[in-house]
C-alpha cells in the first residue's frame, strides 16, 4: 500500500527538479521538509503542497506562479485524479476515485499484514517496559506503561523492526528488604505467634491483603521452619509469588515479554563494580563528603562517615554531579541503571525505547550522561515518560497505594470492564499527559465508550458478511465502479493508516494509532446507515460491490485493533 504524503512529496520533488532542468525554474536545494496534508477545507481536495511559499524568498518568485510551475511539471501518477493551484500558493491534489477503488482489492489482499512499512527493516530495536517492583499487583497506575510500551513494540514491528520486549526484574534494593520483612511479620502473626503490626503510616510496611495470603500458603508448606529467619527467605518467596501474578496479569491483557531481566545478575556478574571502574579509567569519577552543603547539624551527624563516590556528570551537560555510591558502601539507583544500559548496548540492539514513570524523568539523563561516558552511543536511548493515572468513579478518586493495600488492582478493572476497555483508556491520550481513567465511562456498553464505539464497527462488517454467507451471497468479482461517494470517504480515512504507523514509529507515540481508530470509526458509522447491502432495494451487482468494500472495512479495522493488542470480536 502507498504512504500517499510520502508519494506525492516524491511528485513534487520530481516537478521542481524537472522545472529546474528544463529552465523553468533556476538551481537550487530543496527544502529539507516538504509537508503534505489534507487541506482545511475538504472541498479543496485529498492533500495540499505549500512548499512554493516555503520557496518563494529562495526564488525570488511569487508563490502563486511558482506553484503553477511546479504542478505543470508534475509527472503522471495513478493516484492522482486532478491538481488545483490556488492563492496565495497551495498545490492541490484529488485522488483519483477509479484508483481509490481498487484500493479495496488491496486492503483486502494485505489481510492482518496491511500497511506492513519497511522503515525498520534489517534493525532490531528493544522496548523495556513495566519493570516495577515485584512488591504488589499491579494497579491502573503501574499499568499505563505495560499498554504505551506494548502498543509501541507492536507499531515498531509493524514499522518493520525485529522486536524484543523485555522486563527489568528490579528484584534489588531496600523496597525488596521491606518486602521480605513485611511478609515475615505476617507469616509469624499466621503462626499465631504475637508480633505488632506497623502503623498504616509506616512507609517500610507493605499493608496489602495479599501478604496475608502468602503468609497463610507459607505456614503451610513450611511450618514454623523459618521462625528464626530473617527477611531474606521471605523476600525470595514473596518475590516469586507476586511475580508470577503479574505475569497472569499482564497476560490477561495481551502483553507478554521476550525476555525478563534479573538486576541481581548485574551483581552476581560484577557488571555494577566493572561500570564503576570504567567510568574511574575515564575521570568521570571522584569522591567528596555526601553531606556536601548541609546543615551544621547534618555535619554533625554525619561526622566520622566515609565520603560517597560520585560521578562527574555535570561536566557531560547535567545540572549538578549525582552519586553513585552512598558513604556507607551502598549503590545508588543510578550505578546499576548505567550498567544495565551498557548491557542493553552490548547486545547489539539499534534502538532502545525505556518506558518510564513520571519520577525517573531527570534519572534516565543521568543514565544518558554515565553511557556516553563509557564511550558508547547513548543517542539509541529513547525514553517515554509515563505520566500519573487516576482511577475515578462517581467524580471522584479513587485512592491506590501498593503498600497500603488500598486500590484497584488490574485484575480488578478487567474483571469489571475488560481486558480491551482496559487498553484502549489507558493509550488513549498522549503518555505525557495526566489520565483520569474513568471507571463509570468503561462499564458502558454504549457509543458512549470509545472502546465499544470502535469494536462495534469491526462487529457490523463481520455481521453483514455473515448474513451474506447465510444468503448464498458472494463478493467475488465485484465491480467496484458501483461505489459512491460515502464508500469513497471511508477509503480516504482508511488509507491515511500508513502514515498514522510511520509517524507513531518514529516518534514512539502510541496514543496517535487510538485516537485514528476513533476517527475511523466516527467515518464509518454514518456510511454503515446511508449505504445498504443487505436491506432494501438493491441491485445485485451494487450488493456485491458493498459486500466487498464491507470486507475491506472489516481489514482495517482488525488491523487497527490488533496494532493496539486488542480484539476484533464478531458479535457483541
Amino acid at each position: 500500500m502507498k504512504l500517499l504524503p510520502q508519494e506525492h512529496i516524491r511528485l513534487v520533488e520530481t516537478a521542481i527538479r524537472s522545472a529546474q532542468s528544463s529552465g523553468a525554474l533556476t538551481a537550487f536545494d530543496l527544502p529539507a521538509t516538504i509537508e503534505i496534508r489534507p487541506p482545511k477545507n475538504p472541498a479543496q481536495g485529498d492533500y495540499a503542497c505549500a512548499v512554493a511559499m516555503q520557496l518563494a524568498r529562495t526564488t525570488g518568485m511569487n508563490p502563486f506562479d511558482l506553484a503553477n510551475t511546479i504542478a505543470a511539471h508534475l509527472p503522471p501518477a495513478d493516484f492522482v485524479g486532478a491538481v488545483e493551484v490556488l492563492k496565495p500558493g497551495f498545490i492541490n491534489f484529488r485522488l483519483n476515485e477509479n484508483w481509490l477503488r481498487v484500493q479495496i482489492e488491496q486492503i483486502i489482499s494485505e489481510g492482518d499484514a496491511l500497511y506492513q512499512l519497511h522503515l525498520g527493516d534489517g534493525q532490531r530495536a528493544q522496548v523495556e517496559f513495566v519493570s516495577a517492583n515485584p512488591t504488589g499487583p499491579l494497579h491502573v497506575g503501574r499499568s499505563r506503561g505495560a499498554m504505551v510500551g506494548d502498543t509501541i513494540a507492536r507499531i515498531l514491528e509493524a514499522a518493520g523492526y525485529s522486536v524484543e520486549r523485555e522486563y527489568y526484574f528490579n528484584n534489588a534494593g531496600v523496597q525488596m528488604t521491606n518486602l521480605g520483612n513485611s511478609l515475615r511479620v505476617r507469616y509469624l502473626e499466621a503462626l499465631g505467634m504475637p508480633v505488632q503490626i506497623p502503623a498504616e503510616d509506616d512507609t517500610t510496611f507493605y499493608q496489602g491483603d495479599y501478604l496475608k495470603d502468602f503468609a497463610r500458603d507459607l505456614a503451610a508448606e513450611r511450618g514454623d521452619s523459618l521462625t528464626e529467619a530473617d527477611w531474606q527467605p521471605f523476600k525470595e518467596y514473596a518475590e516469586k509469588r507476586m511475580f508470577e501474578i503479574i505475569k497472569t496479569t499482564l497476560r490477561r491483557v495481551n502483553v507478554q515479554h521476550n525476555i525478563f531481566f534479573n538486576e541481581n545478575s548485574l551483581y552476581e556478574s560484577g557488571a555494577v563494580w566493572q561500570t564503576l571502574d570504567a567510568l574511574k579509567d575515564s575521570g568521570h569519577i571522584y569522591q567528596a563528603a555526601e553531606w556536601d552543603g548541609a546543615t551544621e547539624a547534618e555535619k554533625q551527624k554525619a561526622a566520622g562517615k566515609a565520603p560517597a563516590t560520585w560521578f562527574r556528570s555535570s561536566a557531560l551537560g547535567d545540572e549538578k554531579d549525582r552519586v553513585l555510591v552512598k558513604s556507607d558502601g551502598a549503590p545508588t539507583y543510578t550505578l546499576p541503571d548505567i550498567a544495565y544500559h551498557m548491557n542493553k548496548i552490548n547486545r547489539g540492539f539499534d534502538l532502545l525505547v525505556n518506558i518510564l514513570g513520571a519520577d525517573h524523568g531527570a534519572q534516565y539523563k543521568v543514565v544518558q550522561y554515565g553511557v556516553n561516558a563509557l564511550g558508547k552511543d547513548a543517542s539509541k536511548i529513547h525514553v517515554v515518560i509515563i505520566q500519573l493515572v487516576r482511577a475515578v468513579r462517581d467524580g471522584k478518586e479513587v485512592k491506590m497505594s501498593t503498600r497500603r493495600g488500598d486500590y484497584d488492582t488490574l485484575d480488578d478493572l478487567i474483571d469489571l470492564t475488560s481486558a480491551d476497555v482496559v487498553r484502549y483508556m489507558l493509550l488513549a491520550r498522549s503518555p505525557d499527559s495526566h489520565l483520569n481513567f474513568d471507571l463509570d465511562l468503561a462499564v458502558k456498553q454504549s457509543n458512549d465508550n470509545p472502546v465499544y464505539y470502535i469494536q462495534n464497527a469491526h462487529v457490523r462488517c463481520a455481521g453483514i458478511l455473515r448474513e451474506a454467507e447465510s444468503r448464498g451471497l458472494t463478493d467475488a468479482d465485484a465491480d467496484l465502479t458501483l461505489l459512491g461517494a460515502a464508500e469513497g470517504r471511508f477509503l480516504r480515512k482508511a488509507l491515511e493508516l500508513g502514515e498514522v504507523i510511520a509517524i507513531s514509529a518514529q516518534g514512539l507515540e502510541p496514543h496517535r494509532i487510538a485516537f485514528y481508530a476513533h476517527e475511523l470509526a466516527g467515518v464509518f458509522h454514518p456510511i454503515y446507515d446511508e449505504v445498504r447491502a443487505l436491506h432494501g432495494d438493491v441491485a445485485p451487482e451494487v450488493q456485491r460491490a458493498r459486500l466487498r468494500f464491507y470486507r475491506a472495512a472489516q481489514v482495517v479495522f482488525k488491523r487497527v485493533l490488533m496494532l493496539m493488542g486488542m480484539s476484533a470480536p464478531e458479535r457483541m
